[in-house]
């Protein structure tokens, strides 16, 4: 089986900051789909996909500004079923004969409620109770619809909510039905997904035989580095590799003085327990540290982590004959963030050391198998290799590790404080049986000291703060309810047993609009 072999859903990219949430839901459905910014559009790239279904995503721009994004026409051409989401709708009417309006009266944000107009096979299991709670968020309204459309569902400020030209399979709506806000969202998905006849069979047992062909025929013969964190994504990612290639492989765990207290010995004795694959300790803090002092931008930051590590890889890549590849446990959220995925319109939020983080020109080439992959599909892809749950269900450690919970200038001291405080509040998390329960959590130092009193002195130490989110795939993330009984506890453990900190706040911030890390 290769990628072709898969019914692709082509999701067109107009800027929105949630379309990776159509993707996600289509993924949820066993339906194989790529995103790619309308730019990128075109009649070659149609031929490669081959997709048996479009979806226009939203966008922040309006169809009524000269030299605003459009479809490529070609798209409405090839016969297969089309489904606009907000500027996806406007865009669709415009192109094909509607109208569209700005102005006083056409915005709407927020929950909304949508009532059935018309019967619609996109609505199969809608309007059970009269109306539908849907998400809307846009500025400017459909005023006329194109030739051949009718109208399946209307609210008070889109009289043209839900509508369909049923012979060409074209649908298109107002609101968001990828966010949760729109509750029967999934719903609507799965009736297009039936309307364009699409078979459900992306699951990671078939991802991982056309990754392991595709990782075969990238490197041949030739040698690859894979940097290990002993994270999931890079313990999953050397697993696949070396489930292709086997000892053509070798990890390289590099502890760049930014790790968590324990954790090189943690993670190297954790992996050659588990397999036998050639792993190098690398110990690079002293380069890593140099570069860092006195450096307080975070992107700074991030780029000079991204650069040392590359060279720490090719240091160690010159060593192994034929050598060629890096290997990375890159997903696909790293990359929306990092960069505007594929080229596409969606703003830059942070470089990840591995992707925006990386000079522009390196010896090695990048391997990275997970590049499109969410979090929980990673979790599941591992499981499908049968790591052990101590790698799978592991929280997520940033590669830049503590450098980015170290807002300000880096120093040993204040990594050191650090180091105790993280395991401290990681240990009150064990103990209270909320490991599990929580997606991330870590303590980031603030640069900022602050007065207090302990016994009959006076102090003037360090304030942190503590973070600890839910989330699904890293895109979204919401804060963890602690008790405030917890959080007394673990703030007096804190203050009591870290020299250097004398007051603890908890971060109550979701994502968006914050991000999980602090840098």
């Amino acid at each position: 089986m290769n990628i072709n072999s898969y019914d692709c859903l082509l999701i067109v990219d107009f800027g929105s900051q949630v379309t990776q949430l159509i993707a996600r839901r289509l993924r949820e459905l066993d339906v194989y789909c790529e995103i790619h910014p309308y730019q990128n559009v075109n009649e070659h790239l149609l031929s490669q996909l081959s997709p048996k279904a479009i979806i226009l995503s939203g966008g922040p721009d309006s169809v009524t500004r000269d030299g605003s994004p459009r479809a490529h026409p070609v798209i409405f051409d090839i016969g297969v079923p089309l489904l606009g989401i907000c500027y996806g709708q406007q865009v669709m009417m415009q192109q094909l004969g509607g109208e569209v309006k700005s102005g006083v009266g056409t915005a709407e944000f927020g929950k909304a409620f949508v009532e059935r107009k018309n019967s619609s096979d996109l609505l199969k299991g809608w309007f059970l109770d009269q109306k539908e709670q849907v998400w809307m968020s846009h500025g400017d309204h459909v005023s006329s619809i194109a030739p051949g459309f009718e109208v399946f569902g209307f609210s008070p400020n889109a009289p043209y909510a839900i509508i369909g030209d049923t012979n060409r399979r074209f649908y298109a709506v107002q609101f968001h039905p990828e966010v949760h806000h729109t509750p029967n969202g999934q719903t609507l998905f799965e009736n297009f997904i039936s309307i364009a006849d699409i078979e459900q069979n992306w699951t990671m047992e078939a991802y991982r035989e056309v990754a392991i062909k595709k990782i075969r025929e990238e490197v041949g013969s030739k040698k690859v580095i894979c940097g290990l964190s002993g994270g999931v994504d890079s313990s999953v990612a050397a697993v696949l590799i070396h489930e292709a290639i086997g000892d053509q492989l070798t990890c390289v765990f590099v502890d760049h003085g930014l790790l968590r207290q324990g954790e090189a010995e943690e993670v190297v004795t954790m992996f050659k327990e588990n397999y036998n694959i050639p792993l190098i300790h690398a110990d690079e803090s002293k380069i890593f540290l140099k570069e860092l002092e006195g450096q307080s931008d975070p992107e700074t930051k991030r780029k000079i982590i991204g650069r040392l590590f590359i060279d720490v890889f090719q240091k160690y890549a010159n060593k192994i004959e034929n050598a060629e590849f890096l290997a990375q446990g890159t997903l696909y959220p790293d990359v929306i963030e990092s960069v505007s995925f594929k080229g596409g319109p969606s703003v830059t939020i942070k470089s990840h050391h591995n992707v925006g983080g990386l000079p522009e020109t390196m010896g090695l080439k990048l391997l990275e198998p997970l590049r499109e992959l969410f979090k929980d599909e990673v979790r599941a892809l591992g499981r499908e290799l049968k790591l052990p749950e101590s790698f799978i269900g592991r929280h997520p450690f940033p590669g830049p590790g503590l450098a980015i919970r170290c807002p300000g200038n880096i120093t040993r001291d204040k990594l050191e404080i650090l180091r105790k405080a993280d395991a401290v509040y990681i240990d009150q998390i064990r103990k209270h049986g909320l490991y599990n329960e929580i997606w991330q959590a870590f303590v980031a130092i603030l640069p900022v000291r602050t007065v207090g009193v302990m016994g009959d002195g006076r102090t003037y130490d360090y304030a942190c703060t503590l973070r600890a989110v839910t989330s699904v795939d890293g895109m979204t993330a919401d804060y963890y309810p602690f008790s405030h009984e917890f959080l007394g506890e673990t703030a007096t453990r804190l203050i009591n047993e870290v020299e250097g900190i004398n007051r603890v706040t908890y971060d109550i911030t979701s994502k968006p609009p914050g991000t999980i890390e602090w840098e």
